[in-house]
């Protein structure tokens, strides 16, 4: 019987913990790489890509901690996801810089760069904030370079140097203003300086660095581009049974193949399966029936996470929604050919499935099969038709 103390291990919603941080090797050497670089005083910039839940902000997290502990930098992870201007932007990586360093012993150094612009806020213990007037954030937004110049300095002593990722940079990055910002921020730090230990890291969509290129074409000849794929199978298999093996948990041969299967690489989907799996299990033991149970449970919470709102939401056609069920009536399979779904439709259905597909891939919840011939999509994961089916099922009753 399991023991009903324990904790899970997965943590669906957040960043990977390290002790559970798998893969990505090809990529972390190439970030340590460039970290090495920074330590001698170059400023290095990195475009850290990767479609959803395939484990940029965990990647990021990792590489956050490395750059601290081994190469005794300033880290921060600063989350972007809604910011829309330059202003708040660097409002939250100078509010991140206090934070992070609120604690430690040359906190002194770095808060008397800031001033009166810091604020003591906090209920239950004090922790620092950085909110300046707006009119003093606008000059930080064109005097970037020369503020870090100056924290830099500060820290000397103490630190070799900064790392910054800048996370979820989907909105500013369809921003003129951020991708001519970025470029000036570069040509001013490689004109002015010998001397700027910074490593900077932006993290966002694929789509989002075209969109960059296209604002402002000479800026991606700046950044080392790093992509992220999918998780192989091995990478996968030892994740899940290193999390299970933290709670002493046993894993059987089947079981596990069902886990890889509807996991298709995804951290994001990797912890929310381990997660509902692990609340289903009572013996210690996962079976294939609880692997499919967790899948089942899983499907649910995934679906109402990410489809309600990104399809069932935006979807508000009865036409669409009826070719949507049409498709989860097929046997469940992550696969399917435009002209075998078109058979199935009728004559108002048949008129908007062009649209549909179109709609389907912009929202990210399919893909052209480019490994077979011209009409075959896919399912972005093997977790999304399973709900797609479950919402069918629950329509028709």
């Amino acid at each position: 019987m399991r023991d009903e103390n324990r904790n899970s291990p997965f943590t669906p919603g957040s960043p990977v913990p390290v002790e559970l941080f798998v893969g990505r090797a090809t990529q972390i050497k190439e970030v340590i790489r460039c970290l090495n670089h920074v330590s001698t005083g170059r400023q290095e910039n990195v475009f850290l890509s990767g479609d959803r839940g395939i484990g940029k902000s965990s990647l990021s997290s990792f590489l956050s901690r490395y750059a601290s502990n081994k190469n005794d930098f300033i880290a921060i992870h600063v989350f972007l996801g809604g910011v829309t201007t330059l202003s708040d932007m660097i409002q939250r990586i100078f509010d991140k810089l206090l934070k992070n360093t609120s604690d430690k012993p040359w906190f002194g150094k770095i808060a008397s760069l800031f001033g009166k612009f810091i604020k003591e806020v906090g209920l239950f213990g004090i922790s620092v904030g950085f909110s300046p007037p707006e009119k003093d954030l606008k000059e930080l937004v064109g005097n970037f370079p020369e503020a870090l110049h100056h924290l830099i300095k500060a820290i000397e002593p103490n630190r070799k140097g900064l790392f910054i990722a800048l996370d979820d940079i989907n909105g500013l990055a369809e921003m003129p203003a951020f991708a001519n910002w970025y470029k000036s921020f570069v040509d001013y730090v490689a004109t002015h300086y010998d001397n700027f230990p910074v490593f900077m890291m932006l993290i966002g969509l694929p789509e989002k660095r075209d969109s960059l290129s296209n604002l402002q074409p000479s800026l991606m000849r700046i950044f080392r581009v790093i992509d992220i794929e999918k998780l192989t199978d091995s990478e996968v298999k030892g994740f899940f049974e290193k999390a299970f093996n933290e709670v002493d948990i046993s894993v059987e041969k089947e079981a596990l193949h069902v886990l890889l299967q509807y996991s298709s690489g995804l951290p994001v989907l990797m912890h929310e399966i381990g997660d509902a799996t692990f609340l289903i299990d009572e013996d210690g033991i996962i079976d294939e029936r609880d692997a499919f149970s967790g899948i089942v449970a899983a499907a649910d919470r995934i679906g109402k996470k990410y489809l309600d709102p990104q399809v069932y939401r935006a979807l508000r056609s009865n036409r669409y929604r009826s070719i949507l069920r049409k498709l989860a009536d097929q046997p469940l399979t992550r696969e399917f050919k435009k002209s075998k779904v078109e058979e199935r439709l009728n004559d108002p259905e048949k008129k908007v499935f062009h649209n549909f597909l179109t709609r389907m891939r912009k929202l990210g919840i399919i893909e052209s099969d480019i490994e077979k011939a011209r009409g075959n999509y896919r399912f972005v994961n093997e977790i999304y038709p399973v709900y797609i089916w479950m919402e069918s099922q629950s329509a028709s009753h």
